[in-house]
């Protein structure tokens, strides 16, 4: 598959007159709970030439997308971000770039960009917004699938990894791993909850995620005491955001001249 993923992405660079700086995977796959029929999420940064952005209206305005996606089948979704959208994202710590930036499952790196921007996450990283971020997503997917009295047994996992992945900022104030099982392993003790989700991600893994079960309580009453007391925890914290504006756009014209000089 890995060689499917590099001509696709070789298309790209060669249809759109870009280089691709840097692909990963994303989503079930890289959170470490595929099932056997999930597909690819790839994403990637890429870079123009230096002409591109030489223009009166910036990319991102207009005719002048900022984001290349390829039609998506059953079997891969792969889509990318220009750098200075990347860069942009990156200055306001945006969670899915971060964790795009800490996948485990790379594809494709040239040049020096990421390394660069890996340089700059402890600048970067606010908990606050990555908190707002993780705990929207539970809170709406929680509402959205768990709140019935049958429920898909996958639905819980998109509700259970944003709520750990604000556990551990709210533990250790930094930007939580990827990975599923590291933040379980981390933040749920053994016990009876430790065993239900283990036994949840055993079936979700095997395929046994799509039929309609009856809710599980226990989870449920667990998801429900973390989003109440994130919900106090987030709206406590008071952070000071430092503007890092300066070092982007210098790594943006490094990123330029290392390209395509």
């Amino acid at each position: 598959m890995k060689q499917i993923i590099l001509q696709e992405l070789k298309k790209i660079e060669e249809e759109n007159d870009v280089k691709i700086l840097y692909a990963c995977e994303s989503g079930s796959r890289a959170w470490g709970f595929p099932s056997k029929d999930s597909d690819y999420d790839v994403r990637f940064i890429y870079i123009h030439k230096k002409e591109y952005y030489l223009t009166i209206d910036p990319v991102g305005i207009g005719t002048k997308r900022d984001v290349i996606e390829r039609p998506i089948n059953d079997l891969l979704d792969i889509s990318g971000w220009d750098l200075t959208k990347t860069l942009r994202l990156l200055r306001k710590s945006n969670p899915p770039l971060l964790e795009w930036m800490r996948s485990d499952i790379l594809y494709y790196q040239a040049y020096s960009t990421i390394n660069k921007m890996r340089e700059l996450e402890k600048d970067i990283f606010y908990p606050n917004a990555s908190l707002y971020h993780y705990l929207n997503m539970a809170k709406n997917n929680y509402r959205e699938y768990l709140q019935s009295d049958l429920v898909k047994i996958k639905k819980y996992f998109y509700v259970l990894r944003p709520i750990l992945a604000c556990n551990w900022i709210e533990k250790y104030n930094t930007i939580p791993p990827i990975s599923f099982h590291s933040l379980l392993d981390d933040i749920i003790p053994s016990g009876e909850l430790r065993m239900e989700i283990d036994q949840l991600l055993k079936r979700k893994i095997a395929g046994d995620e799509m039929d309609l079960e009856p809710k599980i309580s226990l989870i449920n009453e667990f998801l429900e005491t973390e989003i109440t007391k994130l919900e106090v925890y987030t709206k406590s914290l008071k952070i000071q955001v430092t503007d890092q504006t300066e070092k982007l756009d210098h790594l943006f014209l490094e990123t330029l001249d290392e390209v395509w000089d």
